[in-house]
Order: structure tokens, then sequence, then C-alpha cells
């Protein structure tokens, strides 16, 4: 049974965080799931050896608003789904919801936020990805203002802060003025269907709207997705990377569209959400994991070919974990190959690019500018931030 919590009015001025983190969020990132919705997908993604990262990155957040902790009513999750990580701030939380079993579900996650909602958190900070931004969509629609710490793969909501780090910033500030209504927008959360998976085409379509503290520059975009004509634009260029490609190097391809169109180019059939390796001209490995990465890239001369996620203007972080920052480290920066077309880029909130590798040393060094290729013998340079 939970434990009854009176609802917090206005008039109370004590403010009221929810804190919920899903404690399988993102397992599938680095050995090669698309997502880790649905306890098999989660089995399946600790039997390759994922390691969970939800309450690691909760953590960086919530060590951003520590200071705050003492003017605030802290509501969560018991055990994983948020009592452990915040019980390690010093903060004795309000508990909702039911004492959790061996594994929690989606149905905690829901229930949960119901909870909170109805206890008058002012913002609910979830760590976790789509799916668990659409499970609490699910419990409080626009009733309550929520914010993401990201931990998922895919994120192609805009409701999640650019890295934890800002995701505790923006809650801080939120909180800090009181919660105030003027602050926060509508964002959409976007999701994939898991089982789309393998569809030649699978695209984000919007789930609904949910209300979001936003600061621009630390607040990410939803994702858009991209029109034929922009693949058309690309064909030039992609045909002129897939026939320069040094024979004795390692080429490890980004998921998505674009990079897919290079690999077409080579004649190669790549994996859509996958990441795949080419070497002399043949495929070393399709839809690899981090550690198939590391073993392939061994020894060998290694490039990375991304896209940018329209929308958002992700590198890396987002649906790519698989790439680490051990994958990027043994290539070096400088041998990474953005490519997209101009009207991406044209079409971001601000023409800057975001990285999100969960190493933030690595992270530090990625930022500046990077040469985004746009057209053979055309390209134009964007911040990394």
């Amino acid at each position: 049974m939970s434990i009854p919590l009176p609802h917090n009015t206005r008039s109370d001025r004590r403010i009221r965080l929810g804190v919920i983190i899903n404690p399988i969020a993102g397992l599938g990132g680095k050995v090669a799931l698309k997502g880790t919705d649905g306890s098999h997908t989660a089995a399946e993604a600790m039997r390759r050896g994922a390691v969970p990262m939800a309450s690691v990155r909760a953590r960086r957040a919530l060590s951003r608003m520590n200071a705050d902790f003492g003017s605030m009513d802290v509501l969560t999750g018991f055990g994983e789904l948020g009592e452990t990580v915040v019980r390690e701030f010093g903060i004795e939380p309000l508990l909702v919801g039911g004492a959790q079993p061996d594994a929690t579900t989606a149905d905690d996650t829901r229930i949960a936020a119901g909870e909170m909602a109805r206890a008058g958190a002012d913002l609910i900070l979830f760590a976790g990805g789509d799916g668990t931004a659409r499970d609490i969509f699910d419990a409080v629609g626009e009733r309550t203002p929520v914010l993401g710490v990201p931990s998922g793969v895919k994120m192609y909501s805009g409701i999640f802060g650019i890295t934890p780090e800002k995701a505790g910033d923006v809650a801080s500030d939120f909180l800090a003025n009181g919660a105030a209504g003027e602050c926060l927008r509508l964002g959409e959360i976007m999701d994939v269907d898991d089982d789309l998976a393998l569809d030649s085409r699978p695209s984000p379509h919007l789930y609904g709207c949910a209300r979001v503290p936003y600061e621009r520059s630390r607040v990410q975009q939803a994702k858009a997705g991209g029109a034929r004509n922009e693949e058309v634009a690309l064909e030039a260029l992609c045909r002129q990377i897939a026939a320069t490609m040094d024979p004795d190097s390692l080429y490890v391809f980004g998921p998505g569209t674009t990079t897919q169109a290079i690999l077409r180019a080579a004649g190669i059939d790549g994996t859509l959400l996958g990441v795949d390796a080419v070497c002399g001209g043949r495929l070393a490995g399709a839809d690899l994991t981090e550690s198939d990465l590391l073993a392939l890239s061994a020894g060998k001369r290694v490039r990375i070919v991304v896209g940018v996620i329209g929308g958002q203007g992700f590198l890396f972080g987002r649906g790519n974990q698989q790439i680490s920052a051990e994958v990027i480290r043994r290539a070096g920066n400088d041998q990474i190959i953005v490519v997209s077309s101009l009207q991406k880029i044209l079409a971001l909130d601000a023409p800057r690019l975001f990285v999100d590798t969960g190493d933030a040393e690595l992270d530090a060094s990625l930022r500046g500018y990077i040469r985004v290729e746009t057209a053979p013998s055309q390209s134009l340079v964007c911040g990394v931030v």
C-alpha cells in the first residue's frame, strides 16, 4: 500500500518534487537493442552484458539540485524506482506506490506518477526514455509538469534535458521560481513502436504533449522526420563518400537514413536502426554492440560516420549508444565524419549540435566546432555544445 499524502495546495509554499527512475531504461543501447520496453527485452539486454545506467544518470541530475532539497518535499517510488538513489542525498522521501517486486514494470511507473500528481507534485523529474515518458503521460497527462533525465535508447521526445546535468539545472531553476507557469511549454512525446524495428522506414509518431519546464539551450527539441527530397539531395554526397572510403580503415556507421544511403551506394545492406561496420568494401559486422565494435576495431584505423538527428541536432547519445566513449576515443575526434542535408541543419531550433556520451571528459573534448558534409565538395561548420 502507498503512504497517503495530503494534497499540496499552492498556499502551502513548500515545493514538491517527484522523482521516478526506470531502472532498465537504456539497457539496450550499447548491446544493439532498439529499446528496453518489456521484460523480455530487458532480460535479453542483461544476457548480452548490459549495465544499468539510469540510476547513474539520475544521480548526475540530482547532484545539481543538492542545495535545493532542504526546501522541498521529495516524492519517489520504493526501491529502485527512486528511493535508493534519493536516500543517497540524505533525503527522507515521501514514498508513493507500493513496495517493489524484483523487477519494476510500466504499471509501477504509472501508479507512482499518478500518486505524485494527486499529491500536488510541482514537477516530476524522471530518468528514462520515450517509453517511460509515455507511461508517465498516461498517468498525468498535462496536469503535472514533467522533465526527463535522458537515460533511454531513442529519446525522440522534446521533454528531455540535453544532458543529465542540464536536466537538473532546469529543474532547479524551475522550482526555485516557484514552479511558475510562464516557464512551461508543451513538449511533444514521440515514440517508435519497438515491434517496428525491422521496418524499412520506421518513424517516430506523436503520442501526446506534456507540460515541460523549458530553456532553449538546455532542453532538446522533438525529433523531426526527414522528407524524401532531402534523400535525393544527399545522393550525390553519399555516392562520393562510398567511392572514396579507405579500404584499410574500419568504418563505423551510425543508424539512420543518411548513413544507410551511403551503405547502399557502396552496395552494402546495412541496419537502419543499428550500428554497422565496413572494412575493405565489405560488411564487417551488422547491428553491432559496443563490445563488437571494440573487438573489430582492435589494431585498425577507425572512422565513424554519423548523421544528425533531425529537430534535435544530436550526434552521439541518442539511439547510437553502441558508439560509446571508448569507441570514439579509439577512432579519435578527428576521424568523425558528420553527414547531413543542409535543410536539416537549418531547420534546427539553433544551428548547433549536441553530444551526450555519458563520459563528461569526452563530451568536453567534442565540444567546439565540427565540419558537417552537406553535398559533394560542400560543407559547413557547426558548433557542438
